[in-house]
This record gives C-alpha cells, structure tokens and sequence, in this order.
C-alpha cells in the first residue's frame, strides 16, 4: 500500500456525529492520532453543536445546522484546519467534540435519603422524599467543556442528574424552612414550590454551563414513623375537639372511657383503679359519673350542646342506645 492510500485510509474525509444518542451531550470525534488534516467536510445535524480545541483551547464554536466546506469557507474553525493540512505529522493536535444543542428534557430527581426539616404545625422532625423532572440545555459549551467535560471522550445525561440529585435536597430543605411549609400544606404548594426552587437552582446549572428550563416536583412520601406521629397528634387533637363540643375536657372523657373500660374488665379493675386514684369500685364509680352527667344533661341549658354531648357519650358506648333515645326525647320535648 503506497503513502498515499495510507493516509486516506487513517484519516476521515467527513467529520460528524452519526447516530447521536440521546443520552449522550458531549461527544468527543474519533480520528487517528487526533489529525483531522485531509477531512472535507463538517456535518451538523439539526440539534447539535461543535467545538474545536486547539492547544487545549476552545479555538472555535459551531451551533448552527448544515454542511460546511473545509477547504472554501471563510471561518476561523476552517483556517486552522488549512494549517494543519499542509503536513501529513504535527506536533499540535486538533481535537473536535460535538454537543447536544437541543433540550434535555423530563430528566428525573429524587432526594436518595429522606428531607428532615421542624413542622412549623406540629413542632416535631418529620422526613420526607420528593421527586420530580427537570430539563435543561447546554448554555455555555466552552465552560462546560472547560469544568465538565476536561478529558472525557463522552459525558451522558446520567452524569448531569447524579450532580443535581446531590445539590437538589438543601435547596429544598431551605425553601420549605423559609415558607414554613407544614405537613398539610406542602401537597396543596408543590407548584410554588417547584417555581421557587427551579430559581434557587439556576446558578447551580450555570455553574455547569447549563441553564435549566423546567422544574417540576411531581410527587411526596413522608416516612411511616412521620405519618404515624402525626396521625396521633391528629386523633388527639379530633378527639379533644370532639369532647369541647360537647362540654367535657379531654381528661374528663378519658377518665370515663377508663372507667368504662375498667367496668367491663373486672381482672382489670385493681390496676386501672390504682392508676386513677379512684379510692371505690369502679364500676359504680363509672354508674356514679354516668348518671352525674345525664343529670347535667336534664338540666336547662343550650339543646344543641346537650344533643351533641348525648351523641358524643353513645359514640363512645359511654350510655347505650336506650338511655341515648330516653335523653333525646326529653331534650326535644323541652324545646
């Protein structure tokens, strides 16, 4: 094989990305010992860019699609490529990476270990995992060639979302700090939420040379100990509404659903009446309270309370359904 074919054989007559993936952003062009010297022509797909690095320096910028002529265009990029043609060995290489200038989009987040932040309602930690897509662009192709790419050959999309999945929960944590957002209310927010934090991310995406253009949060998990907490604290709360309504305290509902209790479970009587302090049987203490408050009840007052109290205590099978339907009837028959 004379010289000639030799060098036809080892170097490209056309230089350009074909069959891009589109996990791939940055994608560095193969040639033998890094000469493109006896190439022709540059090809752009619609979607995609060119950089050439001369001397570890981003020489020239491509972003428009087409064909371009080495030999004949006028351009700074096909200048340097002219120089280095004229001899078949250089002691300078010429590197060409092709980049993705179309968006990158529905890339998916999530927080890897759960968010801990103080609930401004309850005032206790509770954790929660969010999760959700972003999309984004490449906006600065020599910053990202100079802090991303340094000497990779290829960079892919998996890359960019272990970077922001690991800068996406503090600015999360800040914003919810910052809107004092609660358990109930974090749901009913994730729009605002999301417009907010796609703000506080913008400088870290253009740290990258990148420039993020959507930022949503599709979906929240808080963890089975947070939800069981406060599923608690909620039961207490409905419950203590509940016995206000109808004109007890929540200690004084407590004290008779005990005693109820304690009047059902006679082998339990010795312990509950200790814990109570109750210095008699319970079971007629339970008989002694009952009537006390179905005499309460007799007694002039606000008929909507009293029916609401009634209502509370047979829910409660503090009275049963007779005694419920005896004291309606002469509530009613007052009014």
């Amino acid at each position: 094989m004379g010289l000639f074919n030799l060098f036809n054989n080892q170097l490209s007559e056309v230089i350009e990305w074909k069959n891009q993936d589109p996990r791939i952003l940055w994608y560095k062009f193969p040639s033998e010992r890094n000469e493109i010297k006896n190439s022709s022509k540059l090809i752009l797909a619609p979607g995609q860019g060119c950089i050439l690095v001369y001397e570890g320096k981003g020489e020239n910028l491509l972003t428009e699609a087409g064909t371009y002529n080495l030999k004949t265009d006028n351009h700074p990029f096909f200048t340097t490529l002219a120089r280095l043609r004229q001899n078949f060995e250089s002691e300078h290489k010429l590197y060409i990476y092709f980049f993705r200038t179309a968006a990158i989009v529905n890339q998916s987040w999530g927080t890897g270990n759960p968010v801990k932040y103080i609930d401004p309602q309850y005032n206790l930690p509770v954790e929660i995992g969010l999760n959700g897509t972003f999309s984004y662009v490449i906006k600065d192709p020599v910053h990202f060639y100079k802090n991303i790419v340094a000497n990779q050959n290829t960079v892919s999309t998996a890359v960019i979302q272990d970077i922001i999945n690991q800068r996406i929960p503090q600015q999360i944590v800040s914003q919810i700090a910052q809107k004092k957002l609660g358990y109930n209310e974090i749901d009913s927010q994730l729009p605002i939420l999301s417009t907010d934090i796609k703000t506080a991310v913008e400088q870290d995406f253009k740290d990258l040379g990148l420039d993020v253009t959507d930022f949503k949060i599709l979906g929240t998990q808080f963890d089975s100990n947070t939800q069981r907490r406060i599923g608690e604290i909620a039961d207490l709360t409905t419950q203590n509404q509940a016995a206000q309504q109808a004109g007890l305290s929540y200690v004084e509902l407590e004290k008779l659903r005990a005693l109820r209790d304690a009047a059902k479970n006679e082998g339990g009587l010795a312990g509950i009446g200790a814990q109570l302090g109750v210095g008699m049987e319970l079971g007629k203490q339970f008989d002694l309270q009952k009537e006390e408050i179905k005499d309460n009840i007799q007694a002039e007052g606000d008929f909507v309370e009293k029916l609401q109290k009634l209502q509370l205590l047979l829910r409660e099978n503090i009275i049963t359904q007779d005694e419920f339907d005896a004291l309606k009837k002469q509530i009613l028959n007052k009014i």
